[in-house]
């Protein structure tokens, strides 16, 4: 662990915290092999930018560029249309 140096910039960590906010306090979140975690434990991980915090960022990024590019749109979308 701890291979990858490079810091998170402010704005990602501040909106990947924000995001991770608002998840339900009771759940928690599977990562990979690294095991489970909730919010709370989630949000410290990014805060101190170790290697579960900047997969979780990495995550994030993924899903929020994946929503702008429409990718989850189209998919949607085409299950709700009928032909005129």
């Amino acid at each position: 662990m701890g291979k990858n140096k490079k810091k998170i910039k402010k704005e990602i960590k501040d909106l990947v915290i924000a995001r991770l906010d608002v998840l339900p306090s009771g759940k928690k979140i599977s990562i990979g092999s690294s095991g489970e975690f909730t919010k709370d434990q989630l949000i410290e991980h990014v805060e101190k930018e170790d290697d579960i915090g900047k997969k979780i960022t990495e995550i994030e990024l993924a899903y929020l560029q994946a929503i702008k590019e429409g990718v989850f749109y189209e998919q949607d979308f085409s299950d709700y249309q009928t032909e005129a």
